[in-house]
C-alpha cells in the first residue's frame, strides 16, 4: 500500500473498533483447542486470496470514504467476494476491517452468507485496533486488546480464521519488545479461545518492523499468535538482501496468510521487490497457508490483481 494513504486511513478509523455491537457471543463449550487447526488446500489457485485493499477506490463504507472514487462504480464489501471469483476465479479473500459497511452482528451475519453463497471464503481480517500494543499508558494498551478481541469475535463470526492487528506507534515512544508482547499475549489467549489466529504484518515499517515483530512473537511463543509476512512493504525503507533476511525470518513464524505483491508506489517513486525469492523463502519455511493479493503497483486493480495472480501461480506450480 502507499504508506501515507495507509497510514492516514488508519488514524481516521481508529476509533472503529471500539463501537463494535457483538454482545452476546457465546464461548463454545469444551476444552480450548491447544493450536490452530486450519484445513489448508494445496492446488496451487485454491491457495489464493485477493485483498479488498487495491479496490478501497470502489468500496462503499463510512470508514472508507477518504479513498471512494465517485467516478467509478461502488460495490458494498457483500459484494466482494463475487466479483473476484467472477474476475479471477479466486475463492478466498480478504476483507479490510475498515471497508465493512457496519461492524454489527447483523451486518456480519449478511457479510457472511453472500461471501459463502458465491462460493468463497474468508482467509483472515486485516485492522487497526487504535491505540498501540506498546503504549507506556496500561489503559491504552487494555484499549487496543479489548479492541482486538472485537474483531477476533467478528471474525469468528465471518468465519475467518484469523485477524491481522495493526501495530499503531504511540506518540514519541520507540516500539517496545515487552510491553507489545503483555499485550498480545492477552489477545492470543481469547483469540485461543474463539479459534481465530492474530497475524502480525511488516506493514508500517517504523512500528512493524519485521525483526521486531519476530522478537514479539517468540517473546510471546503463543500457538494463536503468527507473522503476516509481506512480501514487498519492506521494501520501502530497505533493500533486497534485508528484505530476503525478513521474508526468512517472519515465514518461519507464518501460520495462514501472506501478502503477495511484487511492488510498491509511495510518493511516486514505484519498489520492486524479487518475488521468486519470497515464494523461496516460504516453500524453504514450510508454509502452507494462503497468498493473498494485495495489489499495490502502477495502474488499475483489475490488471494488477491479475498480473500477481498469474506470478503467484507460476511461483507455485
Amino acid at each position: 500500500m502507499q504508506k501515507s494513504s495507509r497510514r492516514t486511513f488508519l488514524r481516521t478509523s481508529a476509533n472503529l473498533a471500539a463501537s463494535v455491537v457483538l454482545a452476546g457471543v457465546e464461548h463454545g463449550l469444551g476444552a480450548l483447542p491447544a493450536e490452530p487447526h486450519v484445513k489448508f488446500p494445496t492446488e496451487p489457485r485454491a491457495r489464493l486470496a485477493v485483498a479488498s485493499w487495491p479496490f478501497r477506490e470502489f468500496i462503499e463504507s463510512p470508514t472508507n470514504k477518504w479513498a471512494r472514487n465517485p467516478k467509478v462504480p461502488g460495490m458494498d464489501l457483500k459484494d466482494f467476494a463475487a466479483m473476484v471469483i467472477r474476475r479471477f476465479d479466486v475463492r478466498g479473500i480478504e476483507p479490510l476491517g475498515q471497508h465493512f459497511r457496519s461492524t454489527e452482528l447483523s451486518y456480519v451475519r449478511e457479510l457472511r452468507e453472500a461471501t459463502e453463497k458465491a462460493g468463497a471464503h474468508v482467509v483472515d481480517v486485516p485492522t487497526d485496533v487504535g491505540p498501540s500494543f506498546y503504549d507506556p499508558d496500561s489503559a491504552k494498551r487494555r484499549t487496543a486488546v479489548e479492541n482486538g478481541k472485537k474483531w477476533v469475535d467478528i471474525a469468528q463470526t465471518l468465519g475467518s480464521p484469523s485477524i491481522r492487528a495493526h501495530i499503531e506507534g504511540a506518540p514519541h515512544v520507540e516500539p517496545n519488545v515487552d510491553r507489545a508482547a503483555e499485550s498480545l499475549r492477552q489477545l492470543a489467549e481469547y483469540g485461543a479461545e474463539k479459534d481465530v489466529v492474530i497475524n502480525l504484518e511488516n506493514d508500517d515499517n517504523r512500528t512493524e518492523d519485521p525483526f521486531f515483530i519476530v522478537q514479539v512473537l517468540e517473546k510471546v511463543n503463543h500457538p494463536y499468535l503468527h507473522a503476516l509476512p509481506d512480501f514487498c512493504n519492506s521494501m520501502l525503507t530497505h533493500n533486497q538482501e534485508f528484505n530476503n533476511r525478513a521474508m526468512d525470518a517472519m515465514f518461519r513464524h507464518a501460520y495462514n496468510i501472506a501478502h503477495m505483491k511484487d511492488s510498491e508506489v509511495d510518493g511516486g517513486k514505484v519498489y520492486t521487490v524479487d518475488v521468486a525469492k519470497c515464494f523461496e523463502s516460504a516453500k524453504a519455511s514450510g508454509y502452507r497457508g494462503y497468498f493473498s493479493m494485495e495489489w499495490e503497483g502502477a495502474g488499475e486493480p483489475y490488471a494488477g490483481t491479475q498480473k500477481l495472480i498469474d506470478e503467484s501461480l507460476k511461483s507455485l506450480a
